[in-house]
């Protein structure tokens, strides 16, 4: 019987990331391969996986030198492996609705190829494909993203922008009491701001299949590192795709700058259109020129920006990323009314106690003062 052959992917030593040299063993002899053995029928030991997977070298990280910048903190061979499984799986799926691959978003044909997304997400994709509005949508990167990870993120942002108009109004009453007519400015200056910013409140912290393509070789650290960060700091890794810790603070980081942005430019809006409405009622009601003042356009700016980076940042990244991908979809999946239901009873009660801080902190800095 012929002597079997073996087939090592490596052997490293604990401290180390050197392969052993094992050539003066005796028979049984090792090979380090990265191709499919060959096989006579007489084999006893056949490969588990085929092909089999190539021998890259380890960084300390973890993770692989193949992989693209900043793809993540664990890595190995179980990554490797995940990937072979996510791409069986995606082409499996394709076979079956009998969809070329080339008839995919190329992002997303790059995505199944590189093995960086399951099965499980195709499938949503032709799911939502049978609507004509979602079916639009997908045409998009930013939406496609989305909604491949959360199928009702186009309900939750109406659900944001819909009752936010509401639930800002009615804290601010519930906040100033019988002050609420006498600082009506300041109430208008807030539904505002609070309205423009809504849409990106749940877009910025919404949790994403990551189907960007590879950055150039010529990209800078900074881009690298944010490059491999997630879009929510909470979101649940796809099966291939791991997020270490740092790179997870790094998504608080990088939304929260970003939502800096958009606080400050609704801020600037909304207190502009504030302070012309005072300007015109001033115009028709001579006895309201003594009571109104203009809203401070430029420390109200920045401090709703500073307030949107924080508050409204940490609280977005635990409601999407927490509180409904890790407890509610599991919980519910199967129900998709029920889930709406909660989410929107969720979102609702963020948005009403958004507002509550949002008085509290504005006072407390100086740019709203209360009025008697």
């Amino acid at each position: 019987m012929a002597v079997p052959s073996f087939s090592a992917r490596s052997f490293s030593l604990p401290a180390q990331n050197h392969y052993c040299h094992l050539s003066s063993l005796p028979l049984p002899s090792f090979t380090l391969s990265s191709r499919r053995p060959r096989h006579s029928s007489s084999n006893l030991f056949t490969p588990l996986r085929s092909p089999t997977t190539p021998i890259f070298a380890s960084a300390p990280g973890g993770g692989t030198g193949g992989g693209h910048a900043g793809g993540g903190g664990g890595g190995g061979d179980g990554e490797s492996e995940d990937r072979d499984r996510n791409r069986e799986e995606a082409l499996l799926v394709l076979a079956e609705a009998g969809r070329p691959l080339e008839k995919l978003p190329a992002d997303l044909a790059a995505a199944v190829e590189a093995g960086r997304v399951p099965g499980s997400i195709v499938k949503r994709l032709f799911e939502l494909e049978k609507s004509a509005v979602f079916r639009w949508l997908l045409n998009f990167g930013g939406f496609r993203e989305r909604l491949l990870a959360d199928d009702l993120f186009l309900a939750k942002v109406a659900m944001e922008c819909g009752v936010g108009i509401f639930t800002k109004t009615a804290a601010e009453l519930e906040k100033r009491k019988e002050n609420f007519t006498k600082e009506l400015d300041f109430v208008c200056a807030d539904v505002v701001m609070a309205i423009v910013a809504d849409f990106m409140l749940v877009w910025l912290p919404a949790p994403t299949v990551s189907l960007r393509p590879p950055l150039a070789v010529s990209a800078g650290t900074i881009a690298k590192f944010f490059y491999g960060c997630p879009e929510n700091a909470f979101q649940v890794a796809l099966a291939g795709t791991s997020y270490s810790l740092i790179q997870r603070i790094g998504a608080i980081v990088r939304n929260g700058a970003k939502l800096f942005a958009v606080g400050t430019g609704a801020s600037l809006i909304g207190t502009g259109v504030t302070n012309a409405l005072i300007n015109a009622r001033k115009v028709v009601d001579k006895s309201f020129a003594a009571e109104a003042e203009d809203v401070p356009i430029i420390s109200t700016s920045i401090a709703y920006g500073v307030y949107m980076a924080v508050s409204s940042n940490l609280r977005y990244q635990v409601l999407a990323g927490v509180i409904e991908q890790r407890i509610l979809e599991p919980l519910l999946h199967q129900h998709k009314l029920m889930l709406s239901a909660v989410c929107f009873a969720v979102r609702t009660g963020n948005t009403f106690l958004g507002s509550l801080l949002w008085v509290d902190y504005a006072r407390w800095v100086g740019v709203q003062k209360i009025r008697d």
